[in-house]
């Protein structure tokens, strides 16, 4: 598997993990929790960002 796809797959599994992480932090009333997945949701959507600009590289 290519760097790019891997990257864009490994992207959205953090993007996913974050949103989960942030539900469970406003459900049991810990903004840690809710931060924390605030910030892997990020990292996921880096994490794609990167694997779309290596897509175009590897044109």
């Amino acid at each position: 598997m290519k760097s790019s796809t891997e990257n864009k797959i490994k992207g959205k599994l953090h993007e996913s993990k974050g949103k989960a992480k942030q539900v469970a932090g406003v459900v049991t009333d810990n903004p840690k929790l809710q931060s924390e997945g605030e910030l892997e949701e990020l990292r996921g959507k880096l994490q794609q960002q990167l694997g779309e600009i290596g897509k175009k590289l590897e044109k």
